[in-house]
């Protein structure tokens, strides 16, 4: 059994907006919707865990209702830190997700993520421990101790660019966030971060350029861009 933990509690303040950037509407639709409908259609997903803050409750349970989305199992209430956000769905999971399981962690305003890239981070963490879809850096990177001058140039064919869902064997994922102090989990990074401390394997599957995050108002032209570009026949299509 296969959970996905869908985090929208975020507030979204970098866009400068008063609704957090996982509802604004793009084609009629709440950004958040987008991946929603895609966890729901993927065969390898059995249930759904939705992290969003109280006061957005409400208006999320209506959206999952109207939409149809039968695989929502429960909300868990937003953390204070993404990674506080992240246990709280863990724990609401721990009634649908044995400790053998895989937990599939996605960012709600990450709307175009692939059948296909879910599918691959199931399969690696359920072989591996855990995994996380990354994309090769292509622009020149350096290294700066104070930010006014170059200290070292890093070698970019060694260097990856994470992206979301990032997936782990339930069990062990839990235990470790169960094990660590409050402090360790406001300080955790990244969601990878956590696990590779404490021993976890993470396998690196394929993302892509098209799994964008929804981050700026540029962003979110850019993901409307790219449903219009999207054939019709697919739009909607989410099957792996």
């Amino acid at each position: 059994m296969n959970t996905a933990i869908l985090l929208s509690g975020g507030t979204g303040t970098r866009m400068g907006v008063a609704c957090p950037k996982q509802y604004l509407p793009v084609l009629g639709r709440p950004v958040l919707l987008y991946s929603l409908e895609t966890l729901q259609r993927h065969d390898d997903i059995d249930h759904i865990v939705i992290v969003a803050a109280e006061e957005w409750q409400p208006a999320v349970q209506e959206w999952v209702k109207a939409e149809g989305v039968t695989k929502f199992f429960a909300f868990a209430p937003a953390g204070r830190t993404r990674q506080h956000s992240i246990y709280n769905g863990l724990k609401a999971a721990k009634d649908c997700t044995p400790n053998e399981g895989v937990v599939l962690i996605h960012d709600a305003a990450r709307p175009l993520v692939s059948p296909a890239i879910i599918a691959a981070c199931l399969a690696a963490a359920a072989e591996e421990g855990g995994a996380m879809p990354v994309i090769t850096v292509k622009d020149t990177v350096y290294y700066s101790e104070t930010g006014e001058r170059v200290d070292q140039l890093l070698d970019r064919s060694r260097l990856y660019a994470g992206q979301a869902p990032e997936a782990f064997r339930f069990g062990e994922y839990l235990a470790i966030h169960d094990a660590a102090s409050d402090d360790e989990i406001a300080a955790t990074a990244g969601t990878s971060q956590i696990a590779c401390r404490h021993g976890m394997s993470v396998r690196l599957v394929a993302g892509s350029e098209r799994n964008l995050k929804i981050t700026t108002v540029e962003d979110l032209h850019t993901f409307e861009m790219l449903l219009h570009e999207q054939p019709e026949t697919q739009k909607g299509e989410a099957k792996a």
